[in-house]
């Protein structure tokens, strides 16, 4: 099963907290990301997360000048923080729970990465399931078939070992990707 560390951006831009607003602005243009993660080094929460909803509610909606803004006036902190070992299950309860989209992953007091609701739909493994549950029906089918076309009040033998032949080739296509699915996990 997939975890948070397994999905997550590593690469995360981080800003000190007591920069100004108008600089997380200019970073968050100029990299083309929604959030960034406020680095806190004197306080016992290290981390806060300023996303562009806090700045557009919190300095913008308001009227205030994001050069007189400090990131540390806006941001959230203690930011919720997903740990790297929860699975994606837990990770979208913690998001559905808490009305986040984005929170950092953290193990430990240290930043290993950041982990969105976009991660969640766009890094799983949801098509290798699809294509699954598709040849399960495609079973399903096949054996409904076998057992009509093998009745045995109108059990034409040729036609019955053709229609158990394909449900036999079928069970070990499923087999086989199921197979794979775990060696890529």
């Amino acid at each position: 099963m997939l975890k948070a560390k397994d999905i997550m951006t590593e690469n995360v831009l981080t800003i000190l907290s007591t920069v100004t607003v108008a600089q997380a602005i200019a970073l968050m243009q100029d990299k083309k990301i929604r959030s960034l993660i406020a680095v806190c080094p004197d306080e016992p929460a290290r981390y806060g997360i300023v996303t562009e909803r806090d700045i557009v509610y919190k300095v913008m909606a308001v009227g205030t000048d994001p050069s007189l803004v400090k990131v540390g006036d806006i941001m959230r902190q203690p930011c919720i923080e997903v740990h790297p070992e929860l699975n994606l299950q837990e990770v979208a309860q913690l998001f559905a729970d808490s009305g986040i989209q984005r929170a950092p992953v953290i193990d430990r007091g240290e930043l290993l990465g950041i982990i969105s609701a976009t991660d969640l739909v766009m890094k799983t493994d949801v098509g290798e399931q699809i294509a699954i549950d598709t040849l399960s029906l495609r079973i399903q089918e096949a054996l409904n078939h076998a057992r009509i076309v093998c009745d045995p009040e109108t059990q034409v033998s040729r036609e019955c070992a053709v229609a158990w032949d394909i449900v036999e080739e079928l069970q070990a296509e499923a087999a086989r990707r199921r197979a794979a699915a775990k060696l890529d996990k």
